[in-house]
């Protein structure tokens, strides 16, 4: 009888293959490694567009595999995944549901810890807005890195917001139909894609066929908090360092092209 864990094992091997060579081959992916990545750290990443599809979340996953990092990594997903029935496909990525348990549980095991800390409003800006970083004043990602102790690696990915073409964010729609209190989105983005044509909200977050835009990503040096600095102020050096370093990657930028 076949071990389940082995056969687990073996497909998140090929995905750790073919992920990277997939990028690298459709997207011309270039990965830029500022620095090394300390372990155990918090990594700090932006969207680009929609949940576990998000060519950003799929950049990590070469970004792992390229640094090197011994330690697993675990992977904090907005509850919608498991609200729509995605929740399976997160957990075979190591996604676990984004919370504090989960992530105090994670840096107890020895695991780097991933968040994209501007969840839904990152997640579905227009295409006005791609090449910006919205963390939302967040700041509980900041809190957590102090509270254990660990380093702060920023990583940004420029080029995903290329891949299709977000309308709109949807957030004045989202208010009107209390999806912030229901599901806590913030957001309902209006986009086209290939081969769904015009989608409004969950289901412009379907699987969609790509543009072949390049993609590019950086992963800072890593960052700590100062002394007697706010976990507020921490999370805004944070958002500010990252927004700085995708505006040089989009510096001269020609969509899709890159």
């Amino acid at each position: 009888m076949t071990d389940p864990s082995s056969t687990t094992s073996a497909l998140k091997s090929v995905v750790r293959t073919a992920v990277p060579n997939y990028l690298k081959w459709y997207h011309r992916h270039d990965i830029h490694l500022d620095a090394a990545i300390p372990e155990p750290a918090l990594l700090v990443a932006n969207h680009g567009f929609g949940g576990l599809v998000d060519l950003n979340v799929l950049a990590m996953i070469a970004v792992r595999e390229k640094a090197a990092l011994r330690r697993p990594t675990t992977a904090l997903v907005h509850q919608v995944a498991w609200t729509v029935g995605a929740g399976r496909i997160a957990e075979f990525l190591d996604g676990r549901p984004a919370s504090r348990e989960s992530a105090d549980a994670a840096f107890a095991a020895g695991h780097n810890v991933l968040v994209f800390p501007g969840g839904d409003v990152d997640a579905a800006k227009s295409w006005r807005d791609r090449n910006q970083v919205h963390f939302d004043e967040r700041c509980g990602f900041a809190r957590l890195a102090m509270s254990h102790g660990v380093p702060v690696v920023p990583v940004v990915t420029a080029g995903a917001g290329d891949s299709l073409f977000v309308v709109s964010d949807g957030r004045r729609l989202a208010r009107q139909l209390g999806l912030p209190r229901r599901l806590r989105m913030k957001t309902l983005p209006i986009s086209v894609t290939i081969p769904w044509g015009l989608n409004i909200g969950v289901a412009g977050m379907l699987p969609y066929v790509a543009l072949p835009t390049k993609l590019v990503t950086a992963v800072l040096p890593p960052m700590t908090p100062h002394t007697g600095e706010t976990a507020e102020d921490f999370a805004a050096r944070i958002e500010a360092a990252m927004q700085a370093r995708l505006d040089t990657l989009v510096a001269n930028r020609k969509p899709i092209i890159g």
